[in-house]
């Protein structure tokens, strides 16, 4: 009994032997007639790709011209007879090429910071030349008057805003002297300015000067702060052109000079003003306004 068992296991290891080496010989031919097949293809002659197969799984490695060579040895391989399965793992060699010189992508464009509007701050002085005459009695509440900007506007050492500048301006109220009673008065505010063919609006602090009493000089100030500003000369009596003169310091307001006798407030044609902004005026950036 002993003995039989002793050749069955002798018979099943030699069995064993038998199929390995079977197998073994078997994957072995398989590899040799895959390579011997590639290498005699015209399409698959000069790849440089192993063949390796086990118990009938063929795995391919290694490189190959072109795709149509890649997809020819894959071929070759799966036809093989007592190939189970095929695992291409080969590259072609142009990409493998192409990707080793392509050069480093470049780094993204660095975008540049959008021009900011330029904003001309509250408290800044318009000087201006009024284009005509204005007066306590010869102008109307509510009329309209034309000036020019007599000097830039600049804002952080840039002009933004060019001397002769359009500017419009409006009488707040006008009020004739009386011969015996009554004081003459004269109200001034600028309402918009044009910058290179484009028309803002503009708030800024009223000028008044008045004129009081029959045979009495006086002076009338008036605002404050940056709702102030200063009438530069050329009030009644002076002649054309006679408004030069200096700016009121900030918080002096205005100073309206009146006269004697029975004299309104007049202000000559080309007489210099100035006003001073109670809000911001904001403008394009910097390339597109000057």
């Amino acid at each position: 009994m002993q003995g039989r068992i002793a050749l069955f296991v002798s018979l099943t290891l030699l069995l064993g032997m038998w199929v390995g080496c079977t197998s073994s010989t078997k994957d072995e031919q398989i590899q040799k007639d895959i390579q011997t097949k590639a290498a005699a293809d015209p399409e698959t002659k000069d790849s440089d790709v192993a063949v390796e197969s086990k118990e009938g799984k063929v795995k391919l490695s290694g490189k190959v011209k072109t795709p149509a060579a890649q997809k020819k040895f894959e071929q070759i391989a799966q036809e093989e007879p007592g190939t189970a399965g095929v695992e291409d793992q080969t590259s072609i060699e142009s990409e493998v090429t192409e990707a080793a010189q392509a050069p480093p992508s470049p780094p993204p464009p660095v975008e540049k910071p959008k021009p900011q509007p330029i904003v001309v701050p509250a408290g800044t002085a318009l000087i201006v030349r009024v284009g005509q005459a204005l007066g306590s009695k010869t102008s109307q509440t509510g009329q309209t008057f034309l000036a020019t900007l007599a000097q830039p506007v600049t804002v952080g050492g840039r002009t933004v805003i060019p001397a002769g500048a359009t500017v419009t301006g409006t009488v707040v109220n006008a009020k004739a002297k009386g011969k015996f009673k009554g004081e003459g008065e004269l109200s001034l505010v600028l309402t918009s300015i044009t910058v290179k063919g484009k028309t803002y609006s503009i708030r800024t602090g009223t000028l008044d000067s008045s004129v009081k009493g029959k045979g009495k000089r006086t002076a009338a100030t008036t605002g404050g702060g940056a709702a102030g500003g200063a009438l530069i000369g050329g009030l009644a009596g002076g002649g054309k052109g006679a408004g030069i003169g200096a700016l009121v310091g900030a918080g002096a307001g205005l100073v309206g000079g009146a006269m004697t006798g029975n004299k309104q407030i007049e202000i000559p044609a080309e007489s210099a003003l100035t006003f001073q902004l109670s809000q911001p005026l904001t403008l394009p950036p910097p390339s597109k306004v000057i």
